[in-house]
């Protein structure tokens, strides 16, 4: 079944309260499958925009359109209770005087019996079957905030708003539940919008990527297409980067490392710290620009492991004037390097030459 894209298009002025003068003015059709992230730094917009999608926020104008049924426009505004979506916050805000299944039971409670998801199913999907006896109290951060998702989702909503859900979590129990989002990216059958300002989150999750600041939506598009554009924007400079599919082929005992081959690249590999992952597990990479480096000619007596002969294949603009983008083609992956203007201008880069990619550090997401 084909399912309309999300309309939100939203205007919101405050003059007094926390935030005078910010303005949150945005026009978006999103994706209706897949995890949307919306990523920026804090005080962008990401949770407003969150809040008006869920008839939480008062709008100056407004409208909300969800396969097709109308949840706000110039006419007319569905209050947030008949919107049939589930919010999940960055605190769990569990009931503490029912357990783990007296949750879940609560939130059953509250929709009609053809709407209702099976405990038994939502408690096997967040792992929390041998839980279900369990208090709040007795649950660790990451435990807490899995029985939160399942209680927002057992209610089968069309729609799925996640405001920062790990934020509150410290790195372990982010570790812990990211397997746990990125299964129910794959198991939801509805769209998910996701509120984070920690890009590599985003990176392991998002289908769709949405970067916002000062309430405005700078860039928005597949993630794999935003990713190396964030680099044009305002304090992002650092975040530009690229998404590569790969699968484990070897691993090297001896050294704690492993090999993986990069899809679409002439057979290149890269060697990374090993993660554990068996013979032929396929793995996301995130590559940041400013982890590569290029050289001219390949450099054995170098600390750098990753060397790849490459194509200069474009340039891209920086919001530092001092530095620039710089596109690498190997076969048909592309890779950036993030490079100063002194640098470009003294290897006299052209598009079309023959480089070398040096590869200082790579991120497995996924």
């Amino acid at each position: 079944m084909t399912h309309s894209p999300i309309q939100a298009s939203f205007t919101v002025s405050f003059v007094n309260g926390q935030t005078p003068g910010f303005t949150l003015d945005v026009d978006l059709l999103l994706p209706s499958t897949g995890i949307t992230a919306l990523f920026g730094h804090s005080g962008s917009g990401k949770t407003t925009l969150l809040r008006c999608m869920a008839g939480l926020q008062s709008t100056s104008k407004g409208k909300m359109l969800i396969n097709g049924s109308v949840w706000q426009d110039e006419n007319s505004k569905l209050p947030t209770h008949k919107r049939g979506l589930a919010y999940v916050f960055q605190e769990a805000s569990l009931l503490p005087h029912l357990s783990v299944k007296g949750n879940l039971l609560y939130a059953l409670k509250r929709v009609k019996p053809s709407n209702k998801q099976s405990l038994h199913e939502m408690a096997e999907l967040m792992d929390l079957s041998e839980l279900l006896e369990h208090s709040p109290a007795q649950l660790s951060g990451g435990e807490r905030q899995r029985v939160a998702i399942a209680r927002a989702l057992i209610t089968q909503p069309k729609l799925l708003l996640m405001d920062e859900p790990l934020a509150s979590l410290d790195v372990t129990r982010k570790q812990e539940i990211l397997p746990y989002l990125e299964k129910l990216k794959h198991c939801a059958k509805i769209p998910i919008i996701y509120v984070s300002h920690d890009i590599n989150e985003v990176a392991r999750l998002a289908d769709y990527l949405v970067v916002m600041q000062q309430g405005k939506v700078m860039v928005a598009g597949d993630i794999n297409q935003v990713l190396p554009q964030i680099s044009g924007i305002a304090g992002m400079s650092e975040d530009a980067s690229v998404l590569l599919d790969t699968k484990l082929v070897a691993r090297d005992p001896q050294w704690d490392l492993i090999q993986v081959k990069l899809q679409q690249a002439n057979a290149a590999c890269l060697w990374l710290r090993d993660s554990g992952e068996a013979i032929d597990t396929s793995l996301r990479l995130r590559l940041l620009a400013k982890d590569v480096s290029i050289s001219l000619s390949e450099h054995l007596d170098s600390s750098i492991v990753n060397r790849l002969a490459a194509t200069v294949h474009a340039f891209l603009p920086d919001h530092d004037k001092a530095m620039v983008l710089v596109e690498l083609a190997i076969g048909e992956c592309i890779l950036l390097a993030r490079i100063t203007q002194r640098s470009l201008n003294h290897l006299q880069l052209k598009v079309g030459m023959q480089v070398w990619a040096q590869i200082k550090s790579v991120a497995i997401v996924s």
